[in-house]
């Protein structure tokens, strides 16, 4: 095996398996190839056909027991991760488990996971009931569960197959992901995330995840599952990797790339996994955060900072007056938590400079009276040394010249005066 300082060695196991469950009172109504059956036209091929093969193969099986020779789901972590109280209400109520099991070796397709969500999925949808992932412990109903199988063209969302759970700590946010191991990678994690990237640096480590995942897959075509796939230590991501994840590749254009450097966290307890770190690249100075805080302004470069501008009387000025018309009912719905769920409110002001103001961007974190708002800083600004990427920044509503909502596809509410810049068009007012 060749090792050398611009590739990681990742071990690679010698199968893979995955496990459905479909709860439901009393006994299924059809078998399970009739179930299947009855999706011909609303499952893309080559999932449709590769379920109906597996199904007659020994490498699925497809068992129904009764509920009480299982251990108790646990459903605060169920609930966790998205499970409503009917599901819940459905599981307890249930007498009978089906269980779809798969095995398969590592490559791509992963037929084990596709074909044991398609049967389950079928066998849930003829009694009325839900899936419940093993491996990511979530309940899907049918529709959802179909709908996260491959399209005709073979594409499917990343984010249906792969969660970012954290947790904070003394150094930080703890980011993982909880679904790489379906496809036989480890999975990553990255260590001491400031508070500020909760959503930003989810979405980077699913577009960090999907371009692993693609090297992964490279190195498992062969007729012979190799013993180690090389990966990268210097991986690559971009806004469109981010984009293609989420499902929508469309809504993100070219951005700079970002490197992380790929670290092997071998587990010491044998009972624990193995992890896949994401690390700034060596030598890169000061702390890790403030290198993610810098990823994350570049991959989401809708919001551009230091942007200097001294126009009046036109497009830009309009874009001033729609934004600030608007600012009242923006901070409105961040105090009443009715901005869009996994979205970040930023805000752009103006400091002071010989040259006239340089305007730079802040994430909101709290603002509790219309006068003054508490953020983190986007970006290094050039005029003022304190203003720096994630340090506290103390806002004066009056100095806010534009705000907008981001997501991880980018800019989805306001930016006007961002888009006078991009188009040299007054853009259109949209202040809901």
């Amino acid at each position: 095996m060749l090792i050398t300082d611009d590739f990681l060695p990742v071990p690679v196991p010698e199968s893979l398996s995955a496990t459905y469950l479909v709860p439901m009172a009393g006994l299924p109504k059809v078998s399970a190839k009739t179930a299947v059956a009855a999706l011909t036209g609303r499952l893309a091929e080559p999932v449709h056909g590769l379920a109906r093969q597996m199904l007659d193969s020994p490498l699925m099986s497809v068992d129904t027991r009764p509920i009480a020779e299982f251990p108790e789901l646990p459903p605060d972590l169920l609930t966790a991760f998205g499970a409503t109280k009917e599901q819940l209400d459905r599981l307890a109520a249930a007498t009978h488990l089906v269980v779809v099991q798969a095995e398969y070796r590592p490559g791509w397709p992963p037929a084990h996971e596709w074909a044991a969500r398609a049967v389950a999925a079928a066998v849930a949808e003829s009694v009325d009931s839900d899936v419940v992932d093993v491996f990511g412990l979530q309940f899907l109903d049918p529709a959802t569960a179909l709908r996260s199988l491959p399209d005709e063209q073979g594409r499917i969302r990343l984010v249906d197959w792969v969660l970012v759970p954290y947790s904070s700590d003394t150094e930080g946010l703890w980011f993982t992901t909880k679904g790489l191991r379906r496809f036989g990678l480890l999975e990553l994690q990255t260590q001491g995330v400031p508070d500020h990237l909760t959503r930003a640096w989810g979405a980077v480590m699913t577009g960090a995840a999907r371009r692993l995942l693609r090297d992964w897959t490279d190195g498992l075509t062969g007729e012979e599952v190799p013993a180690f796939v090389q990966l990268p230590v210097l991986a690559t991501v971009t806004g469109h990797d981010i984009a293609v994840a989420y499902g929508n590749p469309e809504q993100h254009g070219a951005t700079a790339p970002v490197l992380l450097r790929l670290e092997l966290d071998p587990a010491t307890d044998p009972e624990a996994d193995s992890f896949l770190s994401l690390r700034p690249p060596a030598g890169h100075p000061g702390p890790d955060g403030r290198y993610y805080a810098a990823a994350c302004a570049t991959l989401f470069s809708g919001i551009q900072p230091d942007v200097r501008y001294a126009r009046s009387g036109d497009a830009m000025s309009r874009a001033v007056a729609t934004a600030r018309a608007a600012l009242g009912d923006a901070r409105a719905r961040f105090v009443a938590g009715l901005l869009p769920t996994e979205s970040q409110l930023v805000v752009k002001y103006g400091l002071p400079g010989d040259d006239g103001p340089e305007y730079v961007w802040a994430g909101v974190t709290s603002w509790e009276t219309p006068e003054r708002i508490v953020g983190v800083s986007a970006s290094d600004a050039n005029t003022d040394p304190s203003v720096r990427i994630g340090a506290p920044v103390v806002v004066e509503a009056t100095e806010v010249v534009d705000w907008a909502v981001l997501d991880a596809t980018g800019v989805i509410e306001g930016g006007w005066t961002q888009a006078v810049l991009d188009s040299g068009e007054p853009p259109t007012p949209n202040p809901s």
